[in-house]
């Protein structure tokens, strides 16, 4: 088939040079590209979308019966149109499009329209790293559905750098490559490893509406341990996700059972939960070992003194000027030691500062609080722009606090509370920094990911995502591990802030991974209730 006026019109309708005047922006947002396609201003015309279907039916209709998908919002016209086309060459075909992420209401579904048994060939308009179909084939095959073909017009790489794409028998058809139109797409390779996955649980009844930090899980020698939506605590086993116990907790708020990331010591596992209650269970047999009951619900997740043997934990109430607070426990049997209340909801999570014998939390009061962890007395206040819902980390060298707000700052305090930085970021932080020498890496809800000097409080680099961050970063082997509501497990190097994707779950990343530095192996927790096991491949 000739495709030559196709070719001539997306010379000139779709391919944009900044060579023209154009300004193009670069996926971080900051730095230029010199060209990139831009589709739309083509494919939302009658006459280009009818040819898009007519090439797409030439060269893939011999695999008829088949259903066809894309990921929004590029491909839904895409889709529409080859639905069509069948219809007028005698062979109808389903549609189907895939959500970049579930809406937060309705029926959150992630896969729009009716899916049929059939196999499915997935549609865009041009295969740039490839990372678009990765995530779709992944995640309808979560639902039991085989994808037999890729189809796009534009190929940015060769055939041979899909490989990963094209198991199982999946063929890729694309008409054109970039030096169809004088263009190279430099290295083919990011240099970075892959993260192959082991095994996969799932929870039932997950929340897909609640987009906030859950429960992380935490690694034992053996098991990894982590809470769920529908109220069940987990312990699996680290060599093949087998569920080695579970445990019940309390009546509590539809879809936010525990959100509350676990804490290990000496044999137990301790975590709140939206029933109210703090519990200490034995980590061999999830037996209870003991309960506090006193609030309402807890958000909050503990922080552990092993020298002192206290449990510190945020508390939420449905009091009218009494709504949050922070409680002291003996790890050994839930005695109180010590508890103070604060006027809104203590949703974030308390450090410990064993040198300063200090217990520092923030609230939706926007302000931080410090007690002496001992006794409870209070030390300072500090007020914020906007609620600390998230923890804090400690940088020894400086004897500096380090946190965010949803004002959007990142901040940092000198142990007796007197400012040392408040930085402005593009939108609020929800996550938990983290201190590597004399940078703090933080994330926000820009979707970015800034290391800040400590001396300065100066922006050293911002690394960019394509989804908001609530996970918290975390160092593994000279680099910043830590996921977005992209889906994808980003692997940044942690001096130059360059890195890339490692791996696409299926449902939104909000927690921090955990790492088992003896088998290597990766635990990353996904909104939707999900672990994936991940060793390099």
């Amino acid at each position: 088939m000739d495709h030559r006026d196709l070719k001539e019109a997306i010379e000139k309708h779709v391919l944009v040079k900044a060579a023209s005047g154009a300004r193009i922006i670069a996926v971080d947002e900051i730095s230029t590209a010199p060209w990139l396609f831009d589709f739309r201003a083509l494919l939302l015309q009658s006459k280009w979308l009818k040819r898009y279907a007519e090439v797409f039916w030439n060269e893939c209709g011999s695999h008829y019966p088949f259903q066809v998908c894309g990921m929004e919002s590029a491909a839904i016209s895409l889709v529409a149109a080859i639905v069509l086309e069948g219809d007028v060459r005698g062979k109808p075909v389903n549609g189907i499009f895939i959500r970049k992420s579930r809406k937060r209401q309705g029926l959150m579904k992630r896969i729009e329209g009716t899916p049929t048994k059939d196999p499915v060939i997935l549609v865009d308009d041009l295969i740039n790293s490839g990372s678009t179909f990765a995530a779709q084939i992944q995640i309808l095959e979560r639902e039991g559905l085989r994808v037999s073909d890729l189809f796009a017009l534009i190929a940015f790489k060769n055939i041979s750098d899909y490989t990963e794409l094209l198991k199982d028998g999946v063929r890729l058809h694309t008409i054109f490559s970039l030096k169809d139109f004088g263009l190279s797409y430099g290295s083919s390779h990011s240099g970075k490893e892959q993260l192959e996955e082991l095994w996969h649980f799932a929870a039932p009844e997950p929340s897909y509406n609640h987009v906030v930090q859950k429960s992380a899980p935490v690694l034992d020698g053996e098991r990894v341990y982590l809470g769920t939506d529908n109220g069940t605590f987990y312990a699996l086993d680290q060599k093949d996700g087998t569920v080695a116990w579970t445990f019940e907790t309390g009546t509590h708020p539809e879809g936010k059972g525990i959100f509350s990331s676990p804490a290990l010591h000496k044999g137990t596992v301790y975590f709140g939960a939206y029933d109210g209650i703090v519990y200490a269970l034995d980590a061999r047999t999830g037996k209870p070992k003991w309960t506090y009951e006193d609030a309402d619900w807890i958000g909050s997740s503990p922080a552990l003194s092993a020298d002192l043997d206290i449990l510190f934990i945020g508390l939420e109430f449905g009091l009218l000027r009494k709504r949050g607070g922070i409680v002291a426990l003996r790890t050994n049997t839930g005695e109180r030691i010590w508890e103070h209340r604060t006027g809104e909801y203590t949703h974030g999570s308390p450090l410990y500062i064993k040198e300063k014998n200090m217990i520092v939390i923030g609230s939706n009061d926007e302000t931080v609080y410090a007690y002496r962890a001992d006794s409870g007395t209070p030390l300072w206040q500090y007020r914020t722009n906007g609620n600390v819902m998230s923890s804090f980390s400690y940088d020894h060298k400086r004897d500096m606090i380090v946190f965010g707000s949803l004002g959007g700052y990142s901040y940092a305090l000198s142990s007796d509370g007197t400012p040392a930085f408040a930085l402005e970021l593009g939108a609020g932080v929800y996550s938990t920094p983290l201190v590597i020498d004399d940078t703090v890496y933080v994330a926000s809800l820009d979707k970015r990911v800034y290391a800040i000097d400590l001396s300065t409080g100066k922006k050293r680099w911002h690394y960019q995502t394509d989804g908001r961050i609530f996970a918290s970063p975390i160092l593994i082997d000279g680099s910043i591990f830590i996921g977005a509501n992209d889906g994808c497990l980003h692997e940044i190097d942690a001096k130059t802030g360059k890195g890339g994707g490692v791996f696409r779950a299926t449902e939104r990343i909000v927690n921090r991974i955990a790492y088992n530095e003896r088998t290597r192996r990766f635990f990353v927790p996904t909104v939707a209730n999900e672990l994936y096991c991940l060793v390099r491949s």
